[in-house]
């Protein structure tokens, strides 16, 4: 039987067919777990870009042809997600989307490369959640795309905000035991010192990415450090599990995150997030001058979940605008467009940085809050508690330097 998931990809796909009249697509494909430990992540994010791809094919698609993700399922392995780019070069895909796992990225940009080097149409690689640094630094690469802050300009938001915060003294940080989990490791270590030396990294553990079942065992030595703190980077279930782990400990330490408003999280924690449970993100369903609010509450009433990534909104409709300018649809007359592009989205002006493809824009610390019907709208996950702005950093204060040099075509 299809999964609810499912059923609602098909709907929304004949939908798409029935209301428009047959023209050339250009195909986007999709590459992201599907099945394993992190379907209920690549799911979730996949009915975004669904989402997206429709809204844009209402409006008229992008020069008389319509948009269609082709989702592929990449199982968060570097080798089936080549694989899979393989298979979406040969149906005539030529931009891909891919977030889950900086391996991968790496794995992706790598195989467009090999493409090329084979006399292969070239493809974009747009990266809409994989952090590491060096794939718009040391690694940059013409072909390759982000349009989520790297992990150091997410580490320098982190650490901004502990150190602000007088009365931490004690911090243990967890990461996975992949390329952007050392990096996110890496870079906490580096700049928490440079803003507060006072505070005491009392852990530093890396945990076995997607293997995990129980994190009592690290949630019983966070607690054990006397840490009265936590920052951790994981994503997906290895997050949803350590934080529930630490909250059946009884330990009251904050805990800041990139992902805590992400799927399985809100449900875990209930009310016990308010006021100690960071995210780090572009956009949250309670910010200030909401745009995207009508949107939001759209594809919660379609998908029966959280609008949560307006990320995936913002690179669709710089993609569409890329080939607008370009007047074309061909990678390479795109991505020259695409680079140095400033956008307005929802949250205001953005910037793809030329100079390494690093998207700049606005970022918000948020925590959670009980849903009062005023400034707290919209819960998560229908626990009765959302969240709220707890610091907002503009697109110039979230920019760091780049090491990138980068080669073009």
């Amino acid at each position: 039987m299809l999964s609810n998931f499912r059923r609602a990809a098909v709907m929304v796909a004949i939908a798409s067919a029935a209301s428009a009249p047959a023209l050339a697509q250009i195909k986007i494909a999709y590459i992201d777990p599907l099945s394993g430990p992190f379907a209920n992540v690549g799911e979730q994010q996949l009915q975004h870009f669904y989402m997206a791809a429709e809204r844009i094919n209402a409006r008229g698609g992008v020069m008389g042809q319509k948009i269609e993700i082709m989702p592929f399922d990449g199982k968060a392995s570097p080798q089936d997600s080549a694989s899979a780019l393989r298979s979406a070069y040969d149906k005539g895909a030529r931009y891909v989307f891919q977030g889950n796992g900086s391996n991968v990225t790496a794995a992706l940009v790598d195989g467009v490369n090999k493409g090329i080097s084979r006399g292969d149409e070239p493809m974009i690689v747009m990266n809409y959640s994989a952090f590491d640094p060096d794939m718009t630094g040391i690694k940059c690469n013409f072909w390759h795309f982000r349009f989520i802050q790297n992990v150091d300009m997410s580490m320098n938001a982190i650490t901004t905000a502990i150190a602000a915060r007088p009365e931490i003294k004690k911090v243990h940080q967890l990461n996975q035991d992949y390329v952007a989990g050392y990096q996110a490791q890496k870079a906490f270590r580096e700049m928490l010192p440079k803003k507060r030396a006072d505070i005491e990294l009392v852990g530093d553990d890396l945990v076995p990415l997607g293997k995990v079942k129980d994190f009592a065992p690290y949630a019983q030595k966070i607690k054990a450090s006397g840490a009265d703190t936590i920052m951790t980077s994981n994503w997906g279930n290895d997050l949803t599990l350590l934080i529930k782990a630490i909250k059946e400990s009884g330990s009251k330490a904050n805990i800041y995150t990139l992902y805590a408003n992400t799927i399985g999280v809100p449900t875990v924690l209930q009310d016990t997030g308010i006021d100690t449970v960071f995210s780090l993100s572009e956009w949250h369903g309670n910010v200030a001058n909401n745009k995207t609010e009508a949107y939001a509450n759209e594809y919660k009433k379609k998908f029966k979940n959280d609008f949560l990534l307006l990320r995936v909104n913002t690179a669709m409709d710089m993609l569409v605008e890329a080939m607008k300018q370009a007047n074309s649809v061909k990678a390479l007359d795109v991505a020259r467009k695409l680079e140095d592009m400033k956008f307005q989205s929802d949250m205001g002006e953005v910037w793809m940085r030329k100079d390494d493809h690093q998207l700049q824009q606005p970022l918000y610390v948020s925590t959670f809050a009980k849903v009062n019907g005023k400034d707290i709208k919209y819960d998560l996950e229908n626990t009765g508690v959302g969240t709220k702005t707890a610091q907002l950093i503009s697109a110039k204060d979230a920019m760091l330097p780049t090491a990138c040099n980068m080669q073009r075509p």
